[in-house]
């Protein structure tokens, strides 16, 4: 169990432990915690519920992300409040096996971690109803993600930062014409003329987040 704020894990990680057949391994409040303690679970088939409160340049959707990489035989399910279809299809996108809303009744939150562990795909609460457009943005994002490679998708998080190319070349560890380069690659490749285009356009797709990291 994931989640940045004490009270709302202890209720969610007293509900689920007083319930027959589940069992709380572990909880964290960071996704640094949460990387550690997933790891330290020996155990081959492990749901991880992540709440998409985490932020900061190691939030929820890079969470998602580093748990499906090292432990790609775990359920993870995204946990959120009245999350719309685009939050909720980026985590998918980036990971997630399923996604739980926190306004759903107790049953069906315990049914759905219950589905999530025997491997089947999950969306409980009022995403149910938007599965279409969930499918939508995960198209869009794959239809985005897939032009641009693993370093231009880099330098253009960064760039989300508002930061210049020097400054992006400093972040990255290479020279400022690299960036430069990099930059004029994903205009083409995203069919823009400029870094705020590009930036909208990337955003929309939910590959970047506008603004200064937390």
């Amino acid at each position: 169990m994931v989640d940045p704020f004490p009270v709302v894990r202890a209720g969610l990680v007293s509900t689920i432990g007083s319930t027959p057949g589940l069992e709380v391994l572990a909880e964290a409040s960071s996704a640094d915690e949460a990387v550690m303690v997933v790891g330290g679970v020996r155990r081959t088939r492990v749901v991880v519920l992540v709440a998409m409160g985490l932020a900061g340049d190691r939030d929820s959707y890079w969470l998602i992300r580093t748990l499906r990489e090292h432990h790609p035989g775990h359920a993870i399910l995204g946990l959120g409040s009245n999350a719309d279809p685009h939050v909720v299809s980026r985590a998918l996108f980036v990971g997630a096996d399923g996604f739980v809303d926190k306004n759903v009744e107790l049953d069906e939150f315990l049914a759905a971690i219950r589905s999530a562990g025997a491997d089947e795909m999950v969306i409980a609460g009022p995403a149910a109803a938007s599965v279409g457009k969930i499918a939508e943005g995960i198209e869009r994002r794959r239809s985005v993600g897939l032009r641009l490679t693993k370093r231009e998708r880099e330098v253009l998080a960064v760039a989300a930062e508002g930061l210049t190319a020097r400054e992006i070349a400093e972040r990255l560890g290479v020279r400022e014409r690299t960036v430069t380069t990099h930059l004029a690659r994903i205009y083409g490749k995203l069919g823009v003329g400029n870094r705020v285009a590009a930036l909208r356009l990337a955003a929309r797709s939910g590959l970047v987040s506008i603004g200064p990291a937390e």
